[in-house]
């Protein structure tokens, strides 16, 4: 099913060509690499080449030069074929693209945008065992020595971690300011006293690596912070909003996924003489979800509009990634529901797409961190 929300001609041919990707070489590959864990390692070089990867890097620096609507449109169709890939494609733009384009200069600047334009795949880490919702409760500390910083402590949940070469790492510089001491490094792999530790063995998103980070007196240049010393927790909160409109995007990926599996197989399959999708009911269940689904869609990419606008989006990015989680996980799991017995099974793919879904409401920020945003933000008059 084609969404039906109008598009630039420029859009158009934008989700045209990446849908045309995904349907070849994602979709047929999607239920391995989620069986085992892990990317098919022809998929990353495929990204890169296709430009998903640096999205809104400039040109002459090796990226596609686009908006953050068109990273949006990526992450949603890449959903829509493997979730697990969306975030993938999420991270590197929304998230540390996003930071690196907003608060880095030249020569960092030029230097890190032409990496991941050429195929460095980049990390966000800010979660610890103590910092989940309250995000700035950091342990890991980050000790002036000269030229450098030595950081210790441990990350936990970061995506991406298993491919990353470099990864945006938040730790205290001055922990008597509380989290006006927060700064962000740039942290290659590779680095002395810097590993990747356990990898989680997840419900959903599996082909995505979540992994433990450990620091032991890692040494960081000065010239790899990213912004100034004490800025870390301004450049988390603003990526973070920018990051919950991808999210909010993978959820109607993986929504619309499951909306087109629903409508293709109650096309084929029959029952009492006919293909059950000539029942009301069934029907009636398939307009139910197309039109939470665009609804869905259309907060999404109001609130990438306002983004690239430069307006206010913190509302409606909290609004996008609450709405669009519901949405995902009740579509998801009413699709199983009309696949029957066999939507219970790997033979159809909206059962990983039931499990995709779950963490929609949990990572970047629950879904009672939204409801607790959403109402600050109508009590201020906002």
């Amino acid at each position: 099913m084609t969404p039906l929300t109008v598009l630039s001609e420029e859009e158009e041919i934008f989700r045209a060509t990446i849908r045309e990707f995904c349907d070849r070489e994602l979709v047929p590959r999607a239920a391995k690499m989620d069986a085992q864990g892990h990317y098919d390692p022809e998929i990353l070089p495929m990204l890169f080449e296709l430009g998903v990867m640096s999205i809104e890097t400039p040109e002459d620096l090796g990226g596609s030069g686009g908006s953050f609507f068109l990273s949006v449109l990526a992450v949603e169709e890449v959903s829509r074929a493997d979730a697990a890939v969306g975030v993938l494609v999420d991270v590197q733009n929304t998230l540390v693209a996003n930071a690196i384009l907003n608060y880095t200069t030249d020569p960092l600047r030029e230097t890190v945008l032409r990496r991941m334009a050429g195929g460095a795949v980049t990390s966000y880490a800010l979660s610890e065992a103590g910092s989940g919702s309250d995000a700035f409760a950091l342990r890991c500390r980050a000790v002036a020595d000269g030229d450098d910083f030595v950081l210790t402590g441990r990350k936990l949940w970061i995506t991406n971690a298993a491919e990353a070469e470099l990864f945006l790492v938040m730790a205290n510089a001055d922990p008597d300011a509380g989290y006006r001491g927060i700064t962000s490094f740039l942290v290659e792999r590779g680095t002395p006293g810097f590993e990747i530790g356990k990898k989680e063995d997840k419900l959903g998103i599996r082909a995505s690596s979540t992994c433990e980070l450990i620091l032991e007196s890692v040494r960081v240049p000065r010239g790899n912070v990213v912004g100034e010393i004490g800025q870390g927790y301004k450049i988390a909160i603003e990526t973070l909003n920018e990051g919950r409109i991808g999210i909010g995007a993978q959820m109607v990926g993986i929504a619309q996924g499951a909306l087109d599996d629903c409508l293709a197989y109650s096309a084929e399959r029959q029952q009492f003489g006919q293909p059950i999708g000539q029942f009301q009911s069934v029907q009636f269940e398939l307009a139910q979800m197309a039109t939470e689904i665009e609804a869905a869609r259309l907060l999404v990419y109001n609130a990438a509009r306002l983004k690239d606008a430069k307006r206010p989006f913190l509302t409606e990015a909290a609004m996008t990634k609450l709405f669009a989680s519901q949405v995902a996980e009740r579509v998801t799991s009413l699709a199983i529901e009309i696949h029957g017995g066999v939507g219970y099974t790997r033979e159809y793919p909206v059962e990983k797409r039931f499990r995709d879904a779950k963490i929609g409401k949990i990572y970047e920020g629950t879904s009672h961190m939204q409801l607790q945003t959403i109402a600050r933000q109508l009590q201020r008059g906002a």
